[in-house]
């Protein structure tokens, strides 16, 4: 972590970050990575614990990052510019969101405490508790809500 600038998260806009900035931004829980139901006539946004197929439940990480539009065409980027698109839908601990709204970063976050772990030990990552995609059929993910939201 050494190319980014101190607390940049406090000074620099989203938009003027650096990739490297921009990426170290994510705390890795992957509550990103869940499937989600979007109802078309409310626009209600529900989180379900069936994960994207490429999410490693005990990372909390996508195994084909880089590539992963290769096998997950409609994987939404998460660019500065789709940001504002896009919020509504994303966690609420979720670093870009709660910069995007004017929220502070969790305490528990990697940049506040050093520790890429912190967010497992915090209880705010989805590490063991999701369904690989491919178990569940789509008509079945309204079993799998997380009642409350993320």
């Amino acid at each position: 972590m050494s190319k980014l600038r101190p607390r940049f998260w406090e000074t620099v806009p989203l938009a003027r970050m650096t990739p490297t900035e921009w990426e170290a931004l994510c705390d890795g829980c992957g509550k990103c990575c869940l499937n989600k139901i979007e109802y078309e006539d409310t626009g209600e946004v529900e989180f379900t614990r069936v994960a994207c197929r490429l999410l490693d439940g005990e990372s909390c990480r996508c195994t084909q990052y880089p590539i992963r539009k290769q096998f997950v065409p409609d994987c939404v980027q998460l660019t500065p510019k789709a940001l504002p698109e896009i919020a509504y839908w994303m966690p609420q601990t979720c670093a870009y969101r709660r910069l995007h709204f004017g929220e502070e970063l969790p305490d528990w976050h990697p940049l506040l405490t050093g520790d890429p772990d912190s967010v497992h030990a915090a209880g705010a990552s989805v590490r063991g508790w999701t369904v690989p995609e491919y178990e569940v059929t789509e008509d079945d993910w309204d079993d799998y809500i997380i009642e409350g939201g993320l």
